[in-house]
């Protein structure tokens, strides 16, 4: 009998694993593939590693006693801040038809360009700043107030208010057309008033010091071992039956699989088409021959929008090139031995919107076929916002919503997951729970966190 059985080894279910395992309860957390990580993962192919999902750490401290979250992260999982080799960013942007804002890890670069920009609101975008940074993340009749909303409320320029809203979107808005205000202020914060940072090789190594720790203290973590179905009594709980038959009983469940897979796992299924998340992505990798630097790039991180108003829904056709995010590994502040960087080194990621339900309506023929035409057009899209860099592509690799679906068990593909957030946790049986993007929390750090609280909050609380 296990104390908790924990579904999926991402990040979130890997803290709840480490926090409960901290507390010498006997943990089990199951995986259905042969790699952890869910959606923050990684893969080998042709001599070279790829980082799948993480462009970049989100909530980046520096290192010192701090309130912010990340360092509250770092305490709660018992582990210390150069274990994680994070590195800054140098510069990223937000860039606009007519318009460009710089920002970086110092929020004053933000607002400098704010002010250089939208000089007439500049107190207007003070004012949101300071509405900000108190806000309490997990109220509910707040959090799901509309952003755009809200937004128009402290600004008056559209295109300042859909340009705020672009990396917000880009890095976890699981509604289509608008956001929570809850998510926009914990996204706001984690990237313009915190910021950017990547482990110096990736993300591999971060899962590997989580997996360390979580087995340490005598955690037992099942590869190859996927769910089948969640087992009940009457309104409770009582365990999981694998896919290969096994039973395994357990007094708590905590499923990272997301609020519409997990209740399907525990027989039951959502009837609120809300409940099932559309925004899903391709992302085609590029491995180019010489270093961005080389070729006049050295932003981060680039989020682009070809109109003036933010493009967020699922597209009409099988990807939607208006907008994107091309993130560049290579151009974080690298310091130390940067001679294993073969996952950034020369990489050129570029991340767009596309159509699940067109993906899988190909067969495999035409599959292939969509994804040669469609890296291409892509890329025709991307370059306009950094050096074109197509002559220098010596190494390809593209993902596609089957893809996601394939390596997360994600309805639609949906990376995050479904529009409605259980803020608590919480779903129709006393003891079995959510966590992850579904609870509200997202990025490497909110993931963790997500683990975190779940496990302090149902499992650990007196």
């Amino acid at each position: 009998m296990y104390d908790a059985i924990i579904i999926g080894a991402g990040m979130s279910g890997l803290a709840a694993g480490i926090r409960l395992a901290q507390y010498e309860k006997r943990v089990c957390i199951l995986e259905r593939h042969t790699t952890i990580g869910g959606l923050n993962s990684f893969y080998r192919l042709r001599g070279r590693n790829y980082d799948v999902g993480l462009h970049a750490v989100t909530n980046f401290a520096p290192r010192g006693p701090k309130k912010a979250p990340l360092p509250r992260v770092l305490r709660q999982l018992r582990l210390k801040w150069d274990d994680l080799a994070l590195c800054p960013q140098r510069e990223s942007a937000i860039m606009f038809p007519g318009a460009t804002l710089r920002f970086s890890n110092d929020r004053r670069l933000l607002e400098s360009e704010v002010a250089r920009v939208f000089p007439r609101q500049i107190d207007r975008y003070r004012r949101l700043v300071a509405g900000l940074v108190d806000y309490d993340d997990l109220v509910e009749d707040i959090y799901h107030l509309s952003a755009r909303r809200v937004l128009g409320q402290y600004l008056t320029d559209q295109k300042l208010v859909e340009m705020l809203l672009c990396p917000t979107m880009w890095y976890g808005c699981a509604c289509e057309n608008d956001m929570h205000w809850g998510q926009f202020c914990i996204l706001f914060r984690s990237i313009f008033l915190e910021g950017f940072a990547r482990p110096l090789r990736g993300v591999r190594p971060l899962l590997k010091i989580l997996v360390k720790k979580f087995r340490g203290l005598g955690g037992e973590l099942m590869l190859r071992r996927g769910v089948k179905r969640i087992t009940l009594n009457g309104p409770r709980a009582t365990g999981v039956e694998l896919e290969n038959g096994e039973m395994l009983a357990g007094r708590v469940v905590v499923s990272s699989a997301g609020w519409p897979e997990t209740l399907r796992l525990a027989g039951t299924k959502t009837e609120n088409e809300a409940d099932f998340g559309q925004m899903s992505f391709v992302e085609a990798i590029s491995v180019l021959d010489t270093p961005l630097a080389d070729l006049g790039h050295q932003r981060t991180i680039v989020f682009f929008n070809d109109s003036p108003q933010m493009t967020w829904r699922k597209c009409d056709d099988l990807c939607d090139p208006r907008t994107g995010v091309i993130c560049c590994p290579e151009n974080f502040a690298y310091t130390g031995d940067t001679r294993r960087l073969d996952a950034a080194r020369g990489m050129y990621r570029l991340t767009a919107i596309a159509n699940f339900d067109r993906w899988k309506s190909l067969d495999p023929d035409a599959y292939q076929r969509a994804k040669n035409r469609w890296y291409n057009r892509l890329m025709e899209s991307a370059v306009r916002f950094t050096p074109d860099v197509r002559g220098r592509v010596v190494d390809v690799d593209m993902f596609t919503p089957l893809t996601v679906e394939r390596f997360t068990g994600k309805h639609n593909g949906a990376v995050y997951g479904s529009p409605t957030k259980r803020l608590d946790g919480r779903t129709p049986f006393e003891n079995l729970y959510i966590c992850g993007n579904d609870q509200g929390y997202v990025g490497v750090v909110g993931a963790l966190m997500s683990g975190i609280q779940i496990a302090n909050r149902y499992l650990l609380a007196p």
